[in-house]
């Protein structure tokens, strides 16, 4: 039976077997005929609308003559693993797809990295930054939702506050001083930056105004590291929406910036250094 709506891990299977049908030269007519499988299924396969066993997994490996062990290993701990729900699930309905796939994201990932120029990551939000970053929307949305989205957002953390997930946050110097909301909010947001840079595991990087350089304007973006490369993500945050990027070219391009953002941003120790000193400029003004 074909899935209504498959998951974001789910379509990236059936996009890693469409890959590698096209890597053999393939069509779905000639791949179905290899492995027991009409036109149709397999292009529900390839878009994750239904599910393949195992064993299925490793016929249309070997029919497309694909030799790379780890990558269909991969695949195959993608398929085991079905039918065991995260926990964003329970939101399911309450919450919009991009909501639960970053977090379908973050929950699989072997390490994460992030960009933003515009605001903390999410990741490292207090629950009044987060609150006053929703209450901004356009157009407007409801108390109830702007509490519910604050509540998960803030879930999402644990992955990265208890260490499963090795995290660098990569943030524009621009972040630090946008104001969502009170002076009272930014502060507590920056206290809690300064406590986060000493989390095992977390790695606050600042890119100051002064630097130059940067890669040409490029959107607030989430690097997932995938338990091989092959199977790395892209998330990019745009003011039209969410774009998840898997392609090798997409994936070697964001490899390359965050290789150029490590090259340029400040050492661990002096962002921290520089935090602090954005925090204490606003006791200055305060006084």
């Amino acid at each position: 039976m074909a899935r209504p709506n498959p998951t974001l891990r789910q379509r990236r299977l059936g996009a890693e077997l469409r890959r590698m049908r096209e890597q053999a030269g393939f069509g779905g007519s000639q791949l179905g005929r290899s492995v027991g499988m009409n036109p149709a299924q397999v292009t529900q396969m390839e878009t994750g609308k239904i599910g393949i066993s195992v064993d299925r997994l490793r016929t249309i490996a070997a029919a497309c003559m694909c030799t790379n062990q780890p990558l269909i290993d991969a695949l195959a701990e993608i398929i085991t693993e079905r039918g065991k729900a995260g926990w964003w699930e329970s939101y399911r309905g309450t919450l919009s797809e991009d909501f639960l796939e970053i977090a379908e994201l973050e929950g699989h990932a072997h390490g994460l990295a992030t960009y933003t120029i515009t605001f903390i990551p999410g990741l490292l939000q207090t629950t009044g930054y987060a609150n006053a970053v929703f209450s901004q929307a356009y157009p407007p949305i409801p108390r109830r939702e702007i509490d519910l989205r604050t509540a998960f957002r803030i879930q999402r953390q644990h992955t990265v506050r208890s260490g499963e997930t090795k995290y660098t946050a990569f943030i524009h110097e621009t972040a630090l001083r946008i104001q969502f909301s009170g002076p009272q909010v930014r502060a507590n947001q920056l206290d809690a930056l300064i406590e986060d840079s000493e989390v095992p595991g977390i790695t606050i990087r600042v890119l100051p105004f002064d630097v130059t350089g940067l890669p040409s304007p490029i959107d607030n973006f989430t690097y997932v590291d995938g338990p091989i490369p092959e199977l790395d993500t892209v998330q990019s945050d745009t003011g039209f929406g969410v774009r998840h990027l898997d392609t090798p070219a997409h994936v070697a391009r964001f490899r390359s910036i965050l290789a150029r953002m490590a090259s340029m941003a400040l050492p661990a120790d002096e962002s921290r250094d520089f935090i602090q000193s954005v925090r204490k400029e606003m006791n200055n003004k305060h006084d």
